[in-house]
C-alpha cells in the first residue's frame, strides 16, 4: 500500500476558495484524488468544483469522514489551520504555504506533541510541493503526468528537483511508489528520517531516492539512520555544492551555519553511510537505475 495516500483517501482542502487553491484542487480531482470537501471560515454551504465547503475542519471531518488535508492558507493563518486539522482528527496533512514564521512552526510542533504518537497527525511541509502516489492520488501542486507508477520512493526538500528525478525515471520506464516533499523551511513537520522509515516498511518501495540541499542537519541525521536501519538501496543528490557559507540560498532553511551543513560535507557523510550519491542533477535518474 502507499505510505500516505491511495484512491480511497478522503481529502479536504483548507483555503479552497483561493485562486491557486481552486486551480490545484481541480488538478487533484482530475487526477483522481478523492477530494470530498473544503474549509473556509464564513463560506460554509458554498461549493467549489462540486465539493462542499465547511466553516471548520471539525465540521468537514464529521460530514465527509476526511482523513487528509491540504493547507492552502496564507502565512499569518497557516499555523492555526494546521493545529485545527490536528484537533479535528485529520491523519495526514500537507502544508503548501511558503513564508510561515519559524516561531509559528515551533508552536505547531509543540502543540502536536500533546497527542500520543498513535493519534498524532502526520504533517509534511510547510513550503513543499506535496505528496503523490502515482496512479492513485495527489495531494499538492506537482505536475502529476510526469510521475509513472512504480517502486522508487522519492523524498526531498526541493519540489522541482523531485520533479526532475521523476521525469528522468519516467524516460527510463521506471516508476515511483510515492514522492514526498518535506519542504525547504528550517522547521518542518516531517524529516528525512521520518519518511525513510516509512519507505523501509513499504513493500511497494524497492529503492529510495533522497533529494537534499545545503543547510540544516537533516541529511546527516538521515545518513546515521540509513546506516543502522535501512536495508534498501538509497540514492541521494545534494544541491548547493557552490553555495557560499552564511548566505541563504533559495529555501529559508538553505543556509550553511555549521559543520555538516554544506553540500560537500553532506555528500561525504552520506557516502560514508553507504548511500550512492549522484554527482549532478542531470544524472539522478541514471544513478537510481544503476542500483535497481
Amino acid at each position: 500500500m502507499s505510505i500516505f495516500l491511495d484512491r480511497d483517501t478522503r481529502v479536504i482542502v483548507q483555503g479552497i476558495s483561493g485562486r491557486m487553491a481552486q486551480f490545484h484542487t481541480k488538478d487533484m480531482i482530475d487526477y483522481g484524488t478523492n477530494v470530498v470537501g473544503g474549509v473556509v471560515p464564513g463560506k460554509g454551504g458554498q461549493t467549489v468544483h462540486g465539493v462542499p465547503v465547511f466553516d471548520t475542519v471539525k465540521e468537514a471531518v464529521a460530514a465527509t469522514g476526511a482523513q487528509a488535508s491540504l493547507v492552502f492558507v496564507p502565512p499569518p493563518f497557516a499555523a492555526d489551520s494546521i493545529m485545527e486539522a490536528a484537533d479535528a482528527g485529520i491523519e495526514y496533512c500537507v502544508c503548501i504555504t511558503d513564508g510561515i514564521p519559524a516561531q509559528d512552526m515551533i508552536r505547531v510542533k509543540r502543540y502536536m506533541m500533546r497527542y500520543s504518537k498513535e493519534r498524532r497527525m502526520v504533517l509534511t511541509g510547510p513550503n513543499c510541493a506535496g505528496t503523490i502516489s502515482p496512479g492513485k492520488a495527489m495531494l499538492g501542486i506537482m505536475p502529476g503526468h510526469i510521475f509513472l507508477p512504480g517502486h522508487v520512493g522519492i523524498v526531498g526538500r526541493s519540489g522541482t528537483l523531485g520533479y526532475e528525478a521523476a521525469a528522468q525515471l519516467k524516460e527510463r520506464g521506471i516508476g515511483v511508489s510515492t514522492s514526498v516533499g518535506i519542504g525547504g523551511d528550517p522547521i518542518n513537520g516531517s524529516s528525512f528520517r521520518d519518511i525513510l522509515e516509512r519507505f523501509e516498511n513499504d513493500p511497494e518501495t524497492h529503492v529510495i531516492a533522497m533529494i537534499g540541499e545545503i543547510g540544516g542537519p537533516q541529511e546527516a541525521e538521515a545518513a546515521a539512520y540509513i546506516k543502522d536501519h535501512i536495508t534498501k538501496p538509497v540514492v541521494a543528490y545534494v544541491a548547493g555544492l557552490t553555495a557560499p557559507k552564511g548566505r541563504t540560498m533559495g529555501h529559508a532553511g538553505a543556509i550553511i551555519s555549521a559543520f555538516g551543513e554544506s553540500a560537500s560535507e553532506k555528500v561525504v557523510i552520506l557516502t560514508a553511510a553507504g548511500v550512492t550519491v549522484a554527482e549532478n542533477p542531470a544524472v539522478i535518474g541514471e544513478t537510481i537505475a544503476s542500483v535497481m
